[in-house]
């Protein structure tokens, strides 16, 4: 069934409801489809009267503020067992050239990782537990973790209920194309993210061999 089909045999309170727990558990740090469920609501929201944009961004947003906060917390308490663990649950998300990848983002752009993080599928699920992992200061996580979230969720809830309301004789295409889209960004991004991380694991491995033995120097 389509997403958009099965979200109107629920009431909006599920939906709000819905949105709220998918994308705060995303960005705790568990590979879900918040993107996917966020498009699909705001388009529906454009077609019912019933369901209130604000409402369902305000959800959107306090999901995506608050689910990288608990994952801010569990990183900074697990540390990087966490992220071991992690990698034994969802091995394709947290690999290990994944998280070098994602760490050297951190380590490079501090919280401007986080922020622009929650537009990349795969960084969105990082951000959390490893700003906590490498004990960012919290400050400098909630600004960009709060100013992310309003951006990206509230951004993407006002984008795609507008069009939706303007294009409304096109309303049922769109609402495929939307979704082919969110997909195939985040499927473009993941695939971008992956070469980066296997360039960065194979320069890691490189550095990791030792060196020969260095012939010894004669006098003449």
């Amino acid at each position: 069934m389509h997403v958009q089909e099965w979200l109107e045999t629920i009431p909006p309170v599920a939906i709000y409801a819905l949105v709220g727990v998918v994308i705060g558990l995303e960005s705790l740090g568990i590979p879900l489809p918040g993107e996917i469920v966020l498009v699909s609501s705001a388009l529906l929201a454009s077609q019912h009267g019933d369901i209130n944009p604000y409402v369902l961004g305000g959800c959107a947003t306090a999901g995506a503020i608050i689910g990288d906060s608990i994952g801010y917390a569990i990183g900074r308490r697990g540390g990087r067992p966490l992220l071991a663990w992690l990698g034994g649950k969802f091995p394709k998300h947290f690999s290990e050239a994944n998280i070098a990848l994602a760490e050297r983002s951190f380590q490079k752009w501090g919280m401007w990782a986080v922020f622009f993080g929650r537009f990349i599928a795969l960084l969105r699920i990082f951000a959390g537990p490893l700003a906590g992992v490498l004990k960012m200061p919290y400050w400098k996580f909630l600004t960009a973790n709060v100013l992310g979230g309003i951006l990206w969720a509230g951004g993407t809830t006002a984008v795609i209920y507008s069009v939706g309301i303007v294009a409304e004789a096109w309303l049922k295409r769109f609402s495929w194309l939307g979704l082919v889209l969110a997909v195939l960004i985040g499927i473009t991004s993941m695939l971008v993210i992956k070469n980066r991380a296997k360039k960065m694991a194979a320069e890691t491995e490189a550095q990791r061999q030792p060196e020969g033995p260095r012939e010894p120097v004669t006098a003449d």
